[in-house]
């Protein structure tokens, strides 16, 4: 399709989705212009977040493995899509051990059926031909229940009734994203139109949704493309509104923070996750930076409007007892969380807007939060709008869409 090679195409977000598919369509001679209300790329929900490129263990609530499923390729080959991206290894961002899952007495799942649904999964993933390219090889991927002993040595809480081992790894966010935006402005055909908040999108001439595309911003101005690519994380529905693609479903828009923190000398403790309902989970990126979340207290909004309304400012003090609060529960399952608090160097409270196609309490085993098998593109004439689901699967979408227009 070398007609296309000539083509303009606006992308809206400039998080991983949209600075993935920018980076792709530039290499395949497209000229790209990318907005975001930002000043700078990445400065949202992709440079804010736990980083943990998902093989599907997360959702034990699903047992017909359809989300593991859904998320597996685009999990699998994060890694050499994102060093094609960056032209560079990502290996320093990889956490350095396999993460440990702690089933909560009150988890959504049973003991059992939560290890045997990772017995099923380790499987899956061993049998996936990409398996060899996960962020650390997972073709012996294996489930390892922890011993007494071994679970005694992360947590003395009652109500933690069982914990495993399981070879699913993260990545540092904001590692990856300084490099994205270094790699953004080395491309000469991405235009970055950063402090533009788009707030419609119509057709050029009424009703031919298959010609160019007006893209609208706040400030009043307006210019037209070939193609027209929604990859916003926030306020994505609103906009796919005004192209004329109307919302479908359910949804939940959740705007979550929580803890990034970097001490002032090495401290060894384990990636873990409480599983599976509203808990948490520490990240050990390095053993200097880590991710520490409490999802009770991290959660500021939970909306299913179209427009969710914007999370309030929290003033210095509430900002503070709301770090005292993240570190205080989550240390009450996770002694460690002292040893990390004691050195701490810094600390910043930061987080970003989640979508999912689903909605209800994660506590409830019926919530179709648990089950996340439905993202992907859509598209209307030449305007598409993505549903990138989670961070792990943004690259391996946005390759698909960039192989689909050449």
């Amino acid at each position: 399709m070398s007609g296309l090679r000539r083509k303009r195409i606006a992308i809206l977000g400039s998080g991983i989705m949209g600075s993935s598919a920018a980076i792709y369509l530039a290499r395949r001679g497209a000229d790209v212009t990318l907005f975001d209300r930002t000043a700078v790329p990445f400065s949202a929900a992709s440079r804010w977040n736990e980083g943990k490129i998902h093989l599907g263990f997360l959702y034990s609530a699903d047992p017909s493995l359809g989300t593991a499923d859904h998320i597996l390729p685009g999990s699998l080959q994060f890694k050499p899509l994102v060093e094609d991206l960056l032209a560079g290894k990502i290996d320093a961002a990889v956490t350095a051990t396999d993460d440990i899952f702690l089933c909560h007495r009150n988890s959504v799942v049973s003991e059992a059926a939560m290890e045997n649904y990772f017995r099923q999964l380790s499987a899956r993933v061993r049998q996936h031909p990409d398996a060899p390219n996960y962020l650390a090889d997972a073709s012996s991927c294996q489930t390892q229940r922890l011993t007494s002993s071994e679970l005694t040595a992360i947590t003395n809480s009652p109500d933690i009734v069982a914990g495993f081992r399981v070879p699913e790894r993260s990545v540092a966010t904001n590692w990856i994203a300084d490099r994205f935006v270094a790699a953004i402005a080395s491309e000469s055909r991405i235009e970055s139109r950063m402090g533009a908040a788009v707030v419609a999108v119509r057709p050029e001439y009424a009703g031919d949704i298959t010609g160019r595309w007006q893209v609208l911003t706040d400030d009043g101005g307006h210019d037209t493309f070939d193609f027209v690519i929604n990859a916003l994380w926030e306020g994505r529905m609103a906009i796919d509104a005004t192209a004329g693609l109307q919302p479908k479903g359910i949804w939940s828009n959740r705007y979550r923070l929580a803890l990034f923190i970097r001490t002032a000398e090495l401290v060894d403790v384990p990636c873990t996750i409480i599983a599976t309902g509203p808990f948490g989970d520490i990240k050990n990126y390095n053993n200097r930076d880590f991710y520490l979340s409490w999802y009770p207290d991290g959660l500021r909004i939970d909306s299913s409007a179209l427009e969710p309304p914007h999370p309030a400012p929290l003033d210095e003090p509430s900002r503070e007892q709301l770090c005292k609060d993240i570190l205080s529960n989550l240390e009450g399952i996770l002694p460690d969380v002292a040893r990390i608090r004691s050195c701490i160097e810094s600390m910043t409270l930061q987080g970003g807007w989640v979508f999912a196609a689903g909605n209800g309490l994660l506590s409830d085993p019926q919530a179709t939060l648990h089950g996340r098998s439905t993202y992907g593109v859509t598209r209307r004439g030449t305007y598409f709008s993505i549903d990138t689901g989670k961070y792990a699967s943004a690259p391996w979408l946005a390759r698909q869409l960039a192989d689909s227009l050449f």
